[in-house]
């Protein structure tokens, strides 16, 4: 063997000793596969309305799985109590005013300019194969893939009623096989049709059988009063939209018929989110899936003797969040994260796909907390609302803030335009404390955040 060869080849050998194994193809060890995601959606679900809350009015299974093998959060708020701009804050991890998207609207092409960057483009862009099946909802036109970033979406218009046929959606896209994970939103209308129910309209959805006597329906909200000194316009705001608020003058009876409605409602979209969740396991895809589920905001269900939304008290703005790993989690409730679903989703999803959180979104991911690596790390959460008929706006507006025990919220007009609960102690939100002296620097301190999120957000509406 010449020289330079027998150096060249005990060079190769010598410095093979110090290569990977994987380099040299002994038990090759593979690198950790990214996790697909799956993320279910409802509308208008209060955080209460299932089962696993301790509710015994309604049994929900497939949601209580989710909840047994991962985290429950109990402080998730929706970013504004209405679909489009909440849909539209979570889709883009911005509040629904950065996006003028503040009541429901129309898709319009053009409305959101190619700065306002959508979910599906963020994962598809950390190599997820992106599909969207249900309910949409947004400004933006569905047929602009280009920009929302969902390669497979369907089931949002034509047949946009149609929670039943979802589950076959989605298994169309889970039984694709691919070499890359997998972004699914899976995005149910009910219980939504409980505004159908209100107005004594035919569901457009399954039907449920009649309301039994209302002895037999669930017992009524311990905060269904009125409180003495709520903000004057809600309920003038009420007699202006009755198609949104039949429920006025209703005795306590059909109140408790209300809720049993609802919650067979609830009990519907839970069949099918199992029927998804035996597609993913049917298509082999439950050991490696990461399962996020909420809802877009919740709805009255007789609390101070309200239905609907758009009011920012508890049971309007409070929704179910719970993220899950159903081969693998281990049940854990937090109690005290306070999580903005608009701006937190988006920076969570990015986590799990191994992506950085994108600079231009304010959110925090939730992965660290469920992983139990950290804790919470926001003092504050803010929420919003523009009251409105459909696209017609009343040009009312509210913001709340809250911090870990008391919540502020203030409206643009009316009477008594101030709230302050202590939702520790008060968490019906029965008794405002604005005016008791011993609350007066609670109320200036949560004033004086409400003005620097404005400023911070470019929120022009003026309260103060």
């Amino acid at each position: 063997m010449k020289r330079r060869t027998f150096i060249k080849t005990a060079g190769a050998l010598s410095g093979a000793a110090f290569m990977p194994e994987i380099m040299l193809g002994k038990n090759p060890v593979t690198p950790e596969k990214k996790p697909n995601i799956l993320f279910i959606m409802t509308d208008q679900q209060t955080a209460k309305a299932m089962s696993n809350r301790n509710n015994p009015w309604l049994k929900t299974p497939h949601m209580d799985r989710l909840a047994q093998h991962g985290t429950s959060f109990k402080r998730a708020y929706c970013p504004a109590p209405l679909c489009g701009p909440s849909r539209s804050s979570m889709l883009t991890g911005k509040y629904p005013h950065q996006v003028n998207t503040t009541i429901n609207l129309p898709e319009t092409p053009g409305y959101w300019d190619k700065d306002v960057k959508v979910m599906g483009s963020y994962l598809k862009e950390a190599g997820y194969d992106t599909g969207y099946v249900g309910k949409w909802h947004l400004p933006l036109p569905v047929e602009d893939k280009a920009h929302h970033g969902f390669d497979f979406i369907t089931n949002t218009t034509r047949r946009d009623w149609q929670d039943a046929s979802i589950p076959a959606d989605c298994g169309e896209f889970l039984k694709k096989k691919r070499d890359q994970p997998f972004f699914l939103v899976a995005s149910f209308v009910n219980p939504h049709d409980i505004c159908e129910w209100a107005r004594g309209q035919k569901l457009r959805m399954d039907d449920i059988n009649e309301a039994p006597a209302p002895d037999q329906c669930p017992p009524l909200p311990e905060n269904l009063e009125i409180p003495a000194d709520e903000p004057s316009f809600l309920r003038e705001m009420h007699k202006k939209s009755k198609p949104q608020y039949p429920t006025v003058g209703w005795e306590d009876d059909r109140w408790r018929q209300y809720s049993w409605a609802y919650y067979r409602l609830v009990e519907q979209v839970d069949t099918y989110i199992g029927r998804v969740l035996e597609s993913l396991e049917r298509n082999g895809h439950l050991d490696n899936t990461v399962i996020v589920f909420t809802s877009d905001h919740g709805d009255g269900n007789g609390s101070h003797r309200l239905n609907q939304k758009q009011v920012l008290y508890e049971e309007a703005s409070n929704v179910p969040f719970i993220i899950s790993h159903l081969s693998k989690g281990k049940p854990q409730v937090n109690q005290t994260t306070l999580i903005n679903t608009g701006l937190d989703i988006i920076p969570t999803f990015c986590d799990y796909a191994g992506a950085e959180k994108p600079a231009r979104l304010k959110g925090q991911s939730l992965k660290p907390i469920v992983t139990n690596q950290a804790s919470a790390s926001r003092d504050y959460l803010f929420l919003q609302s523009e009251f409105a008929e459909g696209e017609k706006s009343f040009g009312i507006h509210g913001r709340a803030v809250l911090d870990q025990r008391y919540k502020y919220i203030i409206y643009s007009e009316g009477e008594n335009r101030e709230q302050l609960f202590d939702l520790k102690n008060d968490p019906g939100e029965m008794t405002n404390l604005i005016g008791q002296k011993a609350y007066a620097s609670t109320h200036q301190k949560m004033r004086s955040q409400l003005k620097k999120w404005q400023k911070e957000t470019h929120d022009s509406i003026d309260f103060l």
